[in-house]
């Protein structure tokens, strides 16, 4: 057995002849367990914000959008498309508009998206699950879909046939305008839904069918700007994207949904490894104890550190007891808290212990990342505490 872990054991499960030295090691100890439990409950909670954030932008949001590089459209020949319904890992696929124009009701305006889309729309993008009142609309109609935000802003219900909604879109072309009316193509529309994601995205995007948005926008029947892709489940990404390139001949971007939200990933990533930094310092003043513990036990141990060195244990030997005996309590300590950690957001997820509105109970999510990164951030600061306790055995102190 390896001399040094068998010494390092027995002080660890061996009780001192003085009570403080005593204290200090509950004391460290308590320290490693709570703080890890905190670090590992912390990172599962923003975790759980995380999916909770992204759902309302992935009820929208394709697993793959396709735009033209050099414009606001592009010619989708059908050659194209039979090309694309041979690519191995793409469940379906929807061909959309965007246009920003502008939304008259009454006496009221506003300017946000125009979104075109074909009857497929619904199977790529599960948009009706957030129905907030009424129905999809049918294909080839007048029929529109508002967010709740904008049906908000414009006092609009639905199925208003004596109050249409009105849009004005700006004809394409070149050169001055003489007559500001000629400037716009205009067309009367009916809502007949209203969904519900986000306050963000419920004013972002006015559905409509994809043959309305095209004749409102004097484009050709072949003329989209954007496809939207659902991939088969373990699909191969980045082989869809080369071989979409290839039928495009590179005259697209290509977005998968963390790219189309990059500013949104960006911030939740930033505010994790905030957070975690944060309660790893905390971590960092915790094992301040385990030092002084270590170094309460060298000094106790000074006299049969004394009688080790004599019977031929070097310098170094010495130091291994100590370094072995922090890094081991580190371990246990992390494994204690860990296990708490795990139970407290086991029974979170099942009995919505903590509230964040009477409806919605805070979100947590267990991840196995989130296990290792507990475990390698204590065992790590751990070895170092204990590194920084082990180097005051020396020579000198023996003598």
């Amino acid at each position: 057995m390896n001399f040094p872990l068998y010494i390092a054991k027995r002080y660890i499960f061996s009780s001192s002849k003085n009570n403080a030295i005593n204290i200090i090691n509950r004391i460290a100890s308590m320290g490693i367990i709570v703080g890890t439990m905190a670090l590992f409950v912390v990172l599962s909670v923003f975790s759980g914000l995380k999916v909770f954030s992204l759902s309302f932008t992935n009820e929208i949001d394709p697993d793959l959008k396709l735009t033209s590089t050099y414009g606001k459209s592009f010619l989708f020949a059908p050659d194209q498309e039979n090309q694309i319904k041979k690519i191995n890992g793409v469940a379906s696929y929807t061909k959309i508009i965007e246009e920003r124009v502008l939304f008259l009701f009454k006496d009221k305006q506003q300017v946000t998206y125009l979104k075109g889309v074909d009857s497929i729309y619904p199977v790529v993008n599960d948009i009706k699950k957030k129905l907030f009142n009424g129905q999809w609309l049918k294909p080839d109609s007048f029929q529109v879909v508002i967010g709740y935000g904008l049906a908000q802003n414009f006092s609009m219900g639905i199925l208003d046939f004596e109050n249409p909604l009105q849009i004005f879109a700006p004809k394409p072309g070149k050169g001055a305008i003489e007559n500001p009316e000629e400037a716009f193509t205009k067309t009367d529309v009916l809502p007949v839904g209203i969904y519900s994601i986000s306050e963000d995205l419920d004013s972002k995007y006015v559905f409509a069918d994809l043959s309305l948005v095209q004749e409102l926008l004097m484009y050709k029947p072949n003329q989209i700007s954007g496809i939207e892709f659902k991939l088969k489940e373990n699909a191969d990404e980045d082989a869809i994207k080369k071989q979409l390139n290839s039928i495009f001949k590179n005259k697209v971007t290509l977005k998968n949904r963390a790219q189309l939200n990059e500013s949104l990933y960006r911030m939740l990533n930033t505010e994790n490894i905030a957070v975690y930094l944060i309660f790893t310092l905390v971590i960092i003043v915790a094992l301040f104890n385990l030092i002084g513990a270590l170094i309460m036990m060298i000094l106790e141990k000074k006299g049969n550190l004394k009688t080790l060195f004599n019977l031929g244990t070097d310098i170094n030997g010495l130091r291994k007891i100590f370094l072995l005996q922090g890094t081991l309590l580190s371990v246990f300590g992390g494994l204690i808290g860990l296990a708490l950690g795990i139970i407290l957001v086991i029974l979170q997820q099942k009995f919505d212990l903590i509230m964040i509105t009477p409806t919605l109970a805070y979100p947590v999510v267990f991840t196995v990342e989130n296990v290792l990164i507990v475990m390698t951030t204590i065992i790590s600061l751990g070895f170092v505490a204990s590194l920084i306790a082990s180097s005051r055995v020396s020579k000198k102190l023996l003598d």
